[in-house]
């Protein structure tokens, strides 16, 4: 169980924490008194956190030989009610907070407690499989198990083998009983925003399509791997669709149905005969198991691409599969609730939080800064799996009305966990690494940091 040493409570709503006893942390006086201005552009709630973020930076580069002190950061003030911000050191212990106790909603920062629980029980070598049968009928059976990145070249590599047996096929039967259909994702809204693409047993290409339209009024795929089947077609006339990559339905059926399409015309395309139609069924012991197909990519790999695409679609299949996993199929978000809140109260004991999915769609998850301190901690050996710049990893979020980042610094012990929760209205993060590196350039020593 990871432990997380808080701060005793103090009169002074942030406080600082460093080692000697009645040493003074020495601040540079041209960052307390003239920060470097960040563009006009971005809200003075958000510059005020990032220029106590920084402050932060700064700070524990010089903790090492610092002192124990409690000092107001200059931009204590605008951290508003709303807002919550922690740092701790590299052992736990926290140096900076304010309203690190308030459960607060955090977007896709979530997504790193879904890669955590996920990692804990698959293990970051785990491939997602697809199973194909054969029946007494002549039909081909997929079944399939939620895997995220079954994209059209793994569904190439696919009919490649199938039809080097040089069988033919009657009918396309789609077994995707292995997740419950229909799945409702809370705050997931019927758009065609790629964030928006419904999850399911049996999908493809994350169940959107990426097209133009010719100035003849066709449409054409943009992926050069994928080619545009008259089934899309027909539902990107159906749904209006504009040029771009696009959600293309909001119905498992569709979605499942898509990878029969598209593995059909890949199968034709490489001289195998399919005679018959597309439709759904089950799987049965009487079948013929002919092949089985593992991910290309490790559990690993997919978290990664996961959090660096903050890719809504994949954390929830991932969610749900991990449900379906512990307590078995069907499939369902609360299932991948059930197995993840077991994962919190074995291995993080946190006890007043929310999870109601796990990409961080729904404003109905909540969590505090101490909690996302404890996910942090115990996620530190996966932390290369985020994205990086300069000495910061991070994973930020974003709701209306909402901005979240966590993560780590690196400093001169070793990673330090941060948590920034705020109610950044209509804004995008500032740039943070970037400042940060121009702070460190003017402020600090040569050779430092």
């Amino acid at each position: 169980m990871t432990s997380i040493n808080r701060s005793t409570k103090q009169t002074l709503k942030l406080t600082v924490h460093t080692n000697v006893r009645g040493e003074q942390l020495n601040i540079p006086q041209s960052l307390v008194a003239n920060p470097i201005p960040i563009k006009k552009r971005v809200l003075k709630k958000w510059v005020s956190l990032s220029c106590a973020f920084f402050l932060c930076q700064i700070l524990i580069l010089f903790y090492p030989h610092g002192a124990k002190a409690k000092k107001w950061l200059p931009c204590n003030q605008q951290i508003k009610t709303t807002d919550s911000f922690l740092l701790a050191t590299p052992q736990g212990k926290v140096l900076f907070e304010k309203n690190a106790d308030k459960q607060r909603v955090p977007a896709s920062t979530l997504k790193i407690l879904t890669s955590l629980a996920a990692l804990d029980h698959f293990g970051t070598s785990y491939r997602f499989t697809t199973e194909f049968y054969k029946d007494k009928s002549g039909n081909l059976k997929i079944k399939g198990y939620g895997d995220p990145l079954l994209v059209s070249e793994a569904l190439t590599q696919i009919a490649e083998i199938l039809a080097g047996n040089g069988e033919p096929f009657r009918n396309i039967i789609l077994d995707d009983t292995y997740f419950e259909r229909e799945i409702h994702v809370p705050g997931c809204d019927n758009t065609t925003n790629p964030y928006d693409a419904p999850i399911g047993a049996l999908c493809a290409n994350f169940n959107t399509v990426a097209f133009r339209t010719g100035k003849n009024g066709g449409f054409y795929s943009t992926e050069r791997q994928t080619p545009m089947i008259p089934f899309m077609i027909r539902q990107i006339r159906s749904q209006g669709l504009r040029s771009g990559r696009r959600t293309f339905t909001h119905d498992s059926k569709v979605a499942a149905l898509y990878v029969g399409e598209l593995l059909r015309c890949l199968l034709k395309k490489r001289g195998a005969q399919v005679t018959g139609k597309i439709q759904f069924g089950s799987v049965s012991r009487k079948d013929t198991l002919i092949f089985t197909y593992q991910s290309l990519f490790p559990m690993k790999t997919v978290v990664r691409k996961m959090l660096h695409a903050s890719s809504n679609f994949m954390a929830n299949q991932i969610f749900v599969a991990l449900g379906a996993a512990v307590y078995g199929p069907p499939g369902t978000l609360d299932k991948g609730v059930r197995a993840t809140r077991a994962y919190i109260k074995r291995e993080l004991g946190l006890t007043h939080y929310k999870i109601v999915e796990g990409s961080g769609l729904s404003r109905k998850n909540h969590l505090s800064a101490y909690d996302m301190l404890a996910i942090l901690e115990k996620f530190k050996p996966y932390k290369d799996l985020l994205k990086s710049q300069n000495d910061v990893r991070y994973k930020t979020g974003s709701l209306r009305g909402i901005r979240t980042r966590a993560g780590y610094i690196e400093s001169q012990l070793g990673p330090c966990c941060f948590a920034v929760f705020s109610t950044g209205k209509g804004q995008t993060c500032p740039p943070w690494s970037a400042a940060s590196k121009m702070l460190w350039k003017r402020l600090l020593p040569p050779g430092r940091g």
